[in-house]
């Protein structure tokens, strides 16, 4: 039982949760980016953080340690060259390299919800692996190798035949029946 760890939360809610102004600036960012719910919002914000303490961490050590953070946001396409890009950072940036937008800027889908929709139903191939996760961070060079999984048309088999008749017309009807045994 001691090997078992507990995951920590990827997010910090907001001290004040029911804050008028903070809310239309999310609710701007959910229809923007077509999130799913705050908590989305929540998660990128801690994730933007990280970055800006790192770089914070940063500021006193050596230029190898600097640039190969630099070299590491680089790689997700951030567009940093120093501690101060770093700081300016905002969770916006990180929306854009989402999957889901990725996939509505390169007009892959009409809408961001459109874009959200096919990832979910697995129909997005991220370098030939399919990619379920609308969340997913977009390398810079993966960026290329983003494709919509083809599904195979199944040809439709016109046969004309005539239409089988009923078993109920083969019968015949009850009143039929009572009408022949009459007749006798």
């Amino acid at each position: 039982m001691g090997d078992i760890k507990r995951r920590r939360k990827l997010f910090r809610r907001p001290k004040k949760l029911f804050d008028r102004g903070r809310m239309d600036e999310e609710n701007v960012l959910v229809k923007r980016y077509g999130l799913k719910n705050k908590r989305e919002i929540w998660k990128a914000k801690t994730a933007v953080s990280k970055f800006r303490r790192r770089a914070k961490d940063l500021i006193g050590k050596d230029i190898e340690e600097q640039q190969a953070f630099f070299n590491k946001l680089n790689k997700i396409n951030m567009k940093v060259t120093s501690i101060s890009d770093v700081l300016a950072l905002t969770e916006e940036n990180l929306f854009e390299r989402r999957l889901q937008t990725v996939l509505f800027k390169k007009k892959l889908a009409n809408t961001v919800k459109a874009a959200r929709q096919l990832i979910v139903h697995k129909n997005v191939l991220v370098d030939g692996q399919i990619v379920n996760i609308p969340s997913f961070i977009v390398n810079k060079n993966m960026e290329d190798k983003i494709s919509i999984k083809i599904k195979p048309i199944k040809e439709k088999v016109d046969i004309k035949e005539e239409p089988a008749e009923s078993p109920a017309e083969d019968a015949p009807v009850e009143s039929e029946v009572k009408e022949e045994e009459k007749v006798e």
